[in-house]
């Protein structure tokens, strides 16, 4: 499988992050993010990460591997703009 590394800045339990949450799991459910490669950072305990990642908006979804960087900013409801802006496919997983 390909070397994919995400992080999922969140403010709170907000509707938006909560929302995004829920499009998260439906990508690990289907495969299409390996969950050892995720990390979900609050923004409201970690500012100091958000600032350093230049955070200004949540929810945001970074693919920070491969290079280059793709951001996907909003509650991740429609997964295929996600996987669009994250340049994935379906098919890049199940040749994976």
């Amino acid at each position: 499988m390909s070397q994919y590394k995400f992080k999922l800045y969140i403010t709170g339990d907000t509707l938006n992050s909560t929302r995004a949450r829920a499009a998260l799991r439906g990508l690990l459910e289907e495969g299409l993010i390996d969950a050892q490669d995720l990390i979900i950072i609050d923004v409201l305990a970690e500012p100091e990460q958000a600032e350093k990642d230049r955070i200004i908006a949540t929810p945001t979804l970074i693919r920070t591997e491969p290079l280059p960087e793709r951001r996907v900013i909003g509650d991740l409801s429609d997964l295929e703009t996600v996987l669009s802006a994250l340049w994935l496919t379906r098919e890049d997983k199940l040749e994976a």
